[in-house]
């Protein structure tokens, strides 16, 4: 192995997401604790960067305003904001007439090129592999492959760091009982993160299946709807909950994904914790209310001159059990949850929108495992500042990007508190809060307020109850 045995980073990212992206720029130029600026490096597997390439699907958007880019809810004035990046293209005016809050996703996959082009100490290119803790050195070790044009092993190489920050990201998850099908070459049994790559041997299906009911699914079955003939559609789009439900967009919803939430979610004991965010679903994978309309007007359409369009729209139903048949189809066995009853349904091809998952650390930080305190369940405690909890004799950081859902909510993967996040971050770090942030910043208040409230009260006003043991 090739050490390098260069001055050791203040911050070392391992991904190149959009969490560890904003980290990057909002990191780029500033101070550390001492003289000069902070030096960090970022490394990522891939050559380049990428955003959900395989559902940049034409004409789909954000779910967020174009305001929840990497900088902005940090530091409006950033040169990495989405506004820089319009100047740069010389599009601020179309922009400014297009009169658009909600962005393209191929258009914020664009922006973030630009950053990940233009921000320095990214590298590409570069699997880590292992990280570890030098207590003689007081320094996180971290080994990476350099790999080459093809994905193959080029060059090995250490670096070390003074703290960590894990911006792994999620990766497709495909349900147990269609795993075996999910690799078999004679049917298309696809995720819906590889749905470009494989749409046009999906459009040449006979019959397509999607499986999932949120923005994804509703993307894809809205594509698939609109690119086949009236009368032959040939689709059915299934889904696990009760119904084909609109993701919560109502202005007090929303502020589930302010800070204030996110404060007030991680002081919640774990057991609490752990029920909310399955309860939550609607907040984050329900479907956005113009693809809902979108997909109701076109069906519609294809009813105006008579007859029903050759679809199928079932909510509630689970999938028990799938294989394969005569190897160019795909038998799966239904289970309506409501009804009790169970179905057999023949494919030629299904898509799973089955959402994604945490990608495993264990790997990653087993040389950090002894240090690393887990809660109940055997997860990494994540502290009210982003970092793991670790033994006291580690004087790093190991900082957590879009892997604490179990301790901060449902806001952990949203594009909105990257920003915020990030900054966060950085202020800790530096210990000069570079990026000042407001005490306050939803109208809600989660939770009860246990400070006595000494407001004269107005005549008539009822006390509130107490219950007393």
């Amino acid at each position: 192995m090739t050490a390098q045995l260069d001055a050791p980073h203040d911050l070392v990212g391992i991904g190149i997401g959009p969490s560890n992206l904003s980290l990057a720029a909002l990191a780029h130029g500033l101070p550390r604790q001492g003289a000069g600026e902070l030096a960090t490096a970022f490394y990522e597997q891939r050559r380049d960067f990428r955003w959900h390439p395989g559902l940049l699907i034409e004409g789909a958007t954000l779910q967020v305003p174009f305001l929840a880019d990497l900088v902005t809810l940090a530091d409006p004035a950033s040169p990495w904001s989405f506004l820089s990046y319009l100047k740069h293209k010389e599009r601020l005016f179309p922009f400014y007439f297009a009169e658009q809050f909600h962005i393209h996703r191929a258009e914020y996959d664009s922006y973030c090129r630009w950053v990940a082009g233009r921000v320095p100490g990214l590298h590409f290119g570069h699997q880590v592999d292992a990280v570890r803790w030098n207590p003689e050195r007081d320094l996180f070790e971290v080994d990476f492959t350099q790999l080459d044009a093809t994905g193959e092993a080029e060059a090995l190489g250490r670096t070390h760091t003074r703290n960590l920050a894990l911006g792994i990201g999620t990766a497709p998850y495909v349900p147990e009982p269609l795993r075996p099908l999910a690799d078999a070459p004679t049917v298309p049994v696809i995720h819906s993160a590889d749905y470009l790559d494989n749409r046009r041997r999906i459009l040449g299906a006979e019959h397509v299946t999607v499986i999932g009911s949120g923005q994804s699914g509703a993307e894809i079955f809205l594509d698939l709807l609109r690119a086949r003939p009236a009368g032959r559609e040939r689709l059915t789009w299934l889904a696990r909950t009760p119904s084909f439900a609109p993701m919560e967009y109502s202005k007090l919803g929303l502020e589930h994904f302010t800070p204030d939430y996110t404060r007030y979610f991680h002081s919640l004991p774990e057991p609490v914790r752990d029920q909310l965010v399955p309860a939550q679903w609607q907040l984050h994978k329900g479907i956005d209310a113009d693809t809902i309309a979108a997909i109701h007007a076109e069906l519609y359409r294809r009813t105006l001159h008579g007859g029903w369009p050759d679809t199928v729209l079932t909510p509630g139903v689970s999938v028990r059990t799938a294989g394969r048949v005569a190897t160019t189809k795909v038998e799966l066995h239904l289970e309506h949850t409501e009804q009790g009853t169970r179905s057999r349904l023949t494919t030629d091809a299904v898509i799973l929108a089955t959402g994604y998952q945490e990608r495993p650390l264990g790997s990653l930080l087993a040389g950090l495992d002894p240090y690393l305190r887990k809660d109940s369940s055997g997860r990494p405690r994540i502290d009210d500042r982003y970092r793991m909890v670790l033994d006291p004799a580690v004087t790093g950081s190991v900082f957590v990007q879009n892997g604490e859902r179990h301790t901060h909510g449902v806001g952990a993967p949203d594009l909105g508190l990257a920003a915020w996040r990030s900054a966060a971050i950085l202020n800790t770090l530096t210990g000069k809060e570079p990026y000042p942030q407001p005490d306050r910043t939803a109208f809600t208040t989660f939770g009860l307020d246990q400070r006595e409230h000494t407001r004269p009260r107005p005549a008539g006003e009822l006390l509130p109850l107490v219950d007393h043991p």
